[in-house]
């Protein structure tokens, strides 16, 4: 009888932590829900309204859902890439800012689970013109730049959208190094395919993720100019 008496009593003490283990786990349910869904949410509500850039005007193409390690599904009005003869066929960028190192840029590729893309057609790094430089970016949470191989290219570019005005990236091309500075960071749609147009009275880069980071809604860019040599 003491012993149904003990145990009753100590059901009944463990009945008010039990109440409460609903109402526990759903806080911390809301609270991964919110770890996830803040970047985007602030990106969208503080930083889309700033970048977002005008006089880019493509016709829209619809179609099924594309393959985004694919370059050729960012931009689907954007032409073919071309392929240009030479013997430069990668090279590598540093972002110190961001802890990227000898990041592998693939001139005129298509995967970008393995490596970054320069979009073929486009200037190469040191010549006037612009090379626009493609990669993937993850919510930054999950980013860690010391990752290798395909599970660094489906994430390197997570954070370039925090570069700002006078940050450096270094390019390693043809046994030269390039200093390029950022000068502006804007937001383009995947039909805004002037973004790849060539002028060749500067010498700039660009660099260009999808937006928010961990989707595949708008397209970030990053511009950086040349540094005298």
């Amino acid at each position: 009888m003491k012993l149904y008496l003990k145990a009753v009593v100590k059901n009944q003490l463990a009945r008010p932590r039990l109440r409460w283990l609903p109402a526990i786990l759903v806080g911390v349910g809301a609270l991964v829900v919110v770890w996830v869904t803040l970047p985007i949410v602030t990106y969208e509500v503080i930083s889309a309204p700033q970048l977002k850039e005008t006089g880019w005007a493509s016709p829209q193409v619809k179609g099924a859902e594309p393959d985004f390690t694919q370059v050729s599904s960012w931009f689907p009005a954007a032409p073919p890439q071309e392929n240009r003869l030479s013997k430069i066929t990668h090279y590598t960028v540093d972002i110190p800012k961001l802890k990227i190192k000898n990041a592998v840029v693939a001139i005129g590729g298509e995967d970008l689970k393995e490596s970054l893309i320069q979009y073929g057609g486009t200037a190469n790094p040191g010549e006037l013109g612009v090379p626009v430089i493609f990669g993937h970016s993850i919510l930054r949470q999950f980013y860690n730049p010391s990752e290798t191989n395909q599970q660094r290219y489906m994430s390197i570019f997570s954070t370039i959208m925090t570069l700002e005005a006078g940050d450096e990236i270094d390019v390693n091309y043809d046994g030269i190094r390039y200093k390029y500075v950022v000068r502006k960071k804007y937001q383009v749609e995947p039909e805004d395919i002037d973004i790849l147009t060539q002028r060749y009275d500067q010498k700039l880069l660009r660099l260009i993720t999808c937006v928010p980071e961990g989707t595949y809604l708008h397209r970030g860019v990053v511009e950086a100019v040349l540094e005298p040599i």
